[in-house]
């Protein structure tokens, strides 16, 4: 794999090798398998802990009682007599609140004080203090208070759905009086809703008795009241709408009359206005009204205008006004007019009387009827008066006559003791606790020991960053694995550092350092180790071996120094001339564990590569050559990159068949990437345990940057003791066997 995708990893035992995802269910058992010690102490420690728990537990017994609870409300009168007291309700939103509030009640400290004192709970000692059956405890003072806080808190409602039932229940350690306690709480409730039915229905029998005899006594007032404005105002046992009636009547019969009579003094002043019109010097124009009324004016006006036509017909035969047939005419003419003239006067003296009488008679009507209208407006007044007089007699006999009859009602109501709450089962001794229930409680403290140890490992597994097998190694670098290198069973694995020590003057005599344990003790399980690493870089390019091979690490502290020394020594082994550079010029060691004067290196050999002539380099082990860092120099990094030290390591290298370089780490300095680019492979350390996997990403990423990556990668610091190798994991099985691969001492357990 190349690119950036192979250093990218993910959680602990999320990937398998070469990146390939891990099921979740084999990353946990995988787990298990790592942590089973954790896993089977919290198991065992939890599940004990539930027994222990369980068994120190009083044993809590359950009783129960089925109460049914009707909404509606009893009418044992029938549907048209309804209880003075609604028990029940009718709508479905109703019901919902009239079942809470019932349940409500049950558990409230009213019914819990009442079956406190009914039972004498108070003086219980065994009540007051949860005891077992036949257990004693001290006596405590009678507290009522307490003991119903005791009843309230162990008492339990539960409907049951789809019914009108309701169980309740009540907890105690003692079962007999677990079912006594509930049997007296619950028809407490019982006999207190009907007592509280029956106490409101006799106070409001009470109340209406009250107020009926007070009402009895408005109604009487108001009759008599009623009584004395009839007679006040002289009203009959006729109805007002009656009277009314009869001035309605008259007033409308006044009132014709005298529309009459103003109508005929209207045509009679006509008459009179046409009559004032006649001339008298011409009277021949008469209303034909009075024509036809009245034969002597007829005659009078014909004998009128004949004598003026015959006047006219001797004026016309031209006779002059004095002659005497003439004058004869004129005076017939005269005496006609005079005659109809006064005839007319006689009937405009009648017109005129007539006239005045209508005027009279239309006055006289006119009074009559405005003295009906102030009667009638008079009428309704009274009937104003009357109607309320009458109005409060009549409300004041309907309130009478509902108070009179609800009063009979809910004095038969009251003699009745029904209920709309009912029990269907008694309480009965229960005959098993509720709690502990002691097998459930073991499975959960297994189960919950089960669950904390799995979670613990995984938690240990997820925060520990560091590598710790080759399944880690593969899974977050992805390059292949070249063995690994395990710890040192020897004495000196066991004390502080070689280095360390030898710098404190604490190394005895003849010790060696623990990086020559592969020459000192070829036959030990790191010196099989160590083959094994040198035979896979061997074999990773068979035909172009690495005759100049880098070793280097991602952080300090890996065992890099070690690796090298190892693989060198091993290498030297096979007949091969190595020689083992120390280009760590920052921090060297190789010339600590060699035991070599640091005066002739690199840093001298690069400056002049002349002190190599004739300079001993070689070491106690066979075919092993060493040249040690030299004295220490400013600017290690631009040394390495010099043109000088490539020739120098192609003159050494052109020297030797292998060429093994320690370098520093790769993640705090860039000398390694620098000596990546002038060797022919470069090989990552990594120690177990310690090197995290970001560190190791970014060494790789480091040595990818310039091109030269590593081709392998070597574990280093292994513990076959640990937890990690004692199973056999999905791809290694570790063991090292007494024949060949070491003493026993060195094997796992």
């Amino acid at each position: 794999m190349t690119g950036e995708d192979d250093i990218q990893g993910s959680g602990p035992g999320e990937r398998g090798p070469l990146g390939r995802r891990r099921p979740p269910l084999l990353v946990f058992a995988r787990y298990a398998r790592k942590h089973w010690k954790l896993i089977a102490l919290s198991t065992v420690a939890l599940t004990v802990g539930a027994v222990f728990f369980s068994l120190g537990q009083t044993p809590i017994y359950r009783a129960s009682a089925l109460v049914q609870i009707d909404p509606s409300t009893a009418k044992p009168l029938g549907d048209s007599v309804s209880p003075t007291v609604q028990l029940g309700v009718s709508s479905y939103y109703d019901n919902l609140t009239f079942y809470e509030t019932q349940y409500k009640i049950i558990q409230s400290r009213r019914v819990a004080e009442s079956t406190v004192r009914s039972l004498g709970l108070e003086r219980d000692a065994g009540f007051m203090a949860r005891l077992r059956p036949g257990e004693t405890g001290a006596a405590r003072p009678a507290d009522i208070a307490s003991a119903t806080k005791i009843l309230m808190a162990h008492t339990d409602v539960k409907p049951i759905k789809g019914s009108r039932l309701v169980t309740v229940t009540y907890e105690d350690p003692d079962p007999a009086r677990a079912a006594r306690v509930l049997n007296a709480l619950v028809n407490t409730y019982v006999e207190g809703n009907i007592d509280n039915a029956v106490t409101s229905t006799a106070n409001a029998s009470d109340w209406l008795g009250s107020q009926l005899g007070k009402l009895k006594d408005d109604l009487e007032q108001s009759e008599m009241a009623l009584h004395d404005y009839k007679q006040s105002n002289n009203i009959l046992s006729v109805s007002m709408d009656d009277q009314s009636n009869m001035l309605r009547g008259e007033m409308q019969q006044l009132n014709a009359a005298l529309t009459t009579v103003q109508t005929t003094q209207q045509e009679v002043a006509a008459r009179k206005s046409e009559l004032d019109k006649i001339d008298a010097k011409d009277p021949a124009e008469l209303p034909a009204r009075e024509l036809l009324q009245s034969g002597l004016l007829q005659q009078l006006r014909e004998t009128y205008i004949n004598a003026t036509s015959d006047r006219d017909a001797l004026l016309a035969a031209g006779r002059g006004p004095s002659h005497p047939e003439v004058t004869a005419a004129t005076a017939r003419v005269d005496s006609a007019r005079a005659a109809l003239l006064a005839e007319v006067k006689n009937i405009k003296g009648s017109v005129t009387k007539d006239l005045a009488a209508l005027q009279r008679q239309a006055a006289g009507l006119r009074k009559l009827f405005d003295a009906a209208k102030t009667r009638a407006l008079d009428l309704n007044l009274r009937e104003i008066q009357y109607n309320r007089l009458l109005r409060n007699k009549d409300n004041t006999e309907k309130l009478y006559s509902l108070v009179l009859e609800r009063s009979k009602e809910s004095d038969l109501t009251r003699m009745m003791r029904f209920n709309n709450i009912s029990v269907v089962d008694d309480a009965r001794p229960p005959s098993g606790p509720v709690r502990p229930i002691i097998p459930l409680n073991i499975a959960l403290g297994f189960a919950l020991g089960l669950g904390l140890g799995v979670g613990t490992a995984a938690a240990r597994e997820l925060l520990d960053r560091s590598i710790k097998t080759p399944d880690d190694l593969e899974e977050e670098l992805g390059l292949p694995f070249l063995g690994l290198l395990p710890l040192s069973s020897d004495v000196n694995a066991q004390k502080p550092s070689y280095a360390r020590r030898r710098r404190r003057g604490q190394v005895p005599s003849g010790e060696s350092p623990p990086e020559l344990v592969v020459h000192d003790a070829p036959a030990s399980s790191i010196a099989e180790a160590a083959r094994a690493v040198r035979t896979n870089v061997m074999f990773m390019s068979p035909d172009r071996p690495y005759r100049k091979l880098l070793v280097t690490s991602a952080s300090p502290f890996e065992g890099k120094t070690t690796i090298a020394c190892s693989l060198a020594i091993t290498m030297a082994q096979t007949g091969e001339r190595v020689l083992l550079i120390d280009c760590d010029l920052r921090k060297p060691r190789v010339h600590r564990i060699f035991q070599r004067d640091n005066a002739l290196g690199v840093s001298s050999a690069i400056l002049n590569p002349s002190v190599l002539e004739g300079a001993e380099l070689a070491t106690e082990v066979p075919n092993l050559s060493v040249l040690p860092a030299g004295p220490s120099v400013p600017n290690p990094a631009e040394l390495l990159q010099s043109a000088s030290f490539k020739r120098l390591l192609e003159a050494l290298a052109a020297r030797y068949d292998r060429v093994v370089i320690d370098s520093p780490p790769v993640a705090p300095v860039t000398d390694a990437a620098v000596l990546s680019t002038l060797v022919d492979g470069t090989l990552l350390v990594v120690r177990a345990f310690k090197t995290t996997r970001e560190v190791a990403r970014q060494a790789l990423r480091a040595l990818k940057d310039v091109g030269h990556p590593p081709f392998g990668v070597v574990l280093n610091g292994v513990d076959l003791r640990s937890a990690e190798y004692q199973y056999k994991g999905d791809y290694y099985f570790y063991y090292y066997r007494h024949e060949g691969y070491g003493s026993t001492t060195d094997r796992p357990d």
